[in-house]
């Protein structure tokens, strides 16, 4: 019996090969919130292997550099079919985050949807030492702010 090969896709290829990649801050003397809303993460659970999905918010003060906007989708695609704990995505987003772009302030919020009638939100941030300024609250599009916001910081 001959088995059948079948050409990788071309995005998957991306996402298996995708690294963050940064540019320099062109504004690197103003403090500025850029933010971010990621609607369709999802990883799978290590125990059960079923995917979980989320809503990831990201915001972040930027020092001396930002981040790709393709290469964060392609980032965050590759923990599709990542065996992950939702504490974990989180901290490893965010820590992956702080150290290529060395910010002034780092905020990774991951909203994940309800599993086994448990509503799971976590909330990670990296503030630079010394840095005494403060990032703009989280920003709505017309609907909730990130549930991970404290109350009055939308």
């Amino acid at each position: 019996m001959s088995e059948i090969q079948v050409e990788e896709a071309h995005g998957s290829r991306m996402i298996r090969e995708a690294r963050l990649e940064a540019f320099d801050n062109r504004t690197p003397g103003r403090d500025y919130t850029i933010q971010f809303t990621i609607p369709e993460f999802t990883c799978l659970c290590p125990r059960s292997g079923f995917p979980d999905f989320a809503i990831i918010h990201i915001r972040y003060v930027p020092g001396p550099r930002c981040v790709e906007l393709k290469s964060l989708k392609l980032y965050i695609n590759g923990f599709r079919d990542r065996p992950v704990f939702h504490e974990d995505a989180v901290n490893t987003i965010l820590e992956d985050l702080v150290s290529l772009l060395a910010p002034r302030y780092c905020e990774v919020v991951g909203d994940f949807n309800v599993r086994g009638n448990i509503k799971t939100v976590v909330r990670a941030q990296h503030r630079e030492p010394g840095w005494g300024g403060d990032a703009d609250p989280w920003w709505s599009d017309g609907g909730d702010q990130p549930a991970g916001a404290p109350p009055g910081d939308g």
